[in-house]
């Protein structure tokens, strides 16, 4: 499949100049990222403090940090409110070596839709992507961009072929077109041609209409 197979999803006119575009893309959109940020940061941090006390209750962490790749390579902890059991790596290697089918799927889509390692509160987490909540602590870090391609993981990362230098020079985002072009129902070569298709149009437009986009998403979750 190549890149012109796949279409984004519609949105308004994303036309504007290089020089603009250029601009936006090495000083703009940080500024955006710190702005929206801190606006956020009141309203969000009540509900990041519930929250983690209510996954503390089955005595894990938390919070889960798990080590993605940011831009050009540089490895960075990504967090997320824990959605799993505790022991979340070994229970997958167990499941994986015992069901084909699943083997199978985490094989084409790195993704379980029915993980029995996802806890009931993990669901309901990940159903409205409130797990992603802390996120908005690497983006004022600086290791995430309000939107940019989905953090992969280094294997993750292999299976990008051609479109790794694609996705090397992109600051990885909470959300994205893949977030709102389906989600867990696009497949990895879609998701792919998705980061691929972001890195031609990075424009300030682009940015708000992708936040917007993301605002409805959530009010109708879907994720898993």
């Amino acid at each position: 499949m190549n890149m012109d197979e796949y279409t984004a999803p519609s949105g308004p006119s994303f036309g504007a100049s290089k020089d603009s575009s250029r601009w936006y893309a090495r000083r703009g959109k940080r500024a955006l990222d710190i702005f929206i940020s801190l606006i956020l940061v009141p309203v969000i941090a009540p509900a990041i403090l519930i929250l983690y006390l209510v996954v503390r209750a089955d005595g894990g962490p938390g919070v889960f940090a798990h080590a993605r790749i940011g831009r050009q390579g540089r490895v960075f902890a990504c967090f997320k409110l824990r959605t799993m059991v505790p022991d979340a790596e070994r229970a997958l290697a167990d499941v994986l070596a015992s069901d084909p089918a699943a083997a199978r799927e985490w094989a084409e889509t790195q993704k379980l839709r029915v993980d029995p390692r996802v806890t009931r509160v993990g669901a309901f987490l990940r159903r409205t992507s409130l797990d992603e909540l802390p996120q908005i602590w690497n983006v004022l870090r600086g290791d995430m961009s309000l939107v940019g391609p989905r953090p992969v993981t280094a294997p993750e990362l292999k299976r990008y072929g051609p479109y790794r230098s694609v996705y090397l020079s992109l600051t990885p985002g909470i959300t994205g077109l893949w977030q709102v072009s389906g989600r867990n129902d696009v497949s990895y070569d879609e998701r792919r041609l998705l980061d691929a298709r972001y890195a031609q149009t990075v424009t300030l437009v682009r940015d708000l209409w992708l936040i917007f986009k993301t605002a409805q998403v959530l009010v109708r979750p879907t994720g898993r």
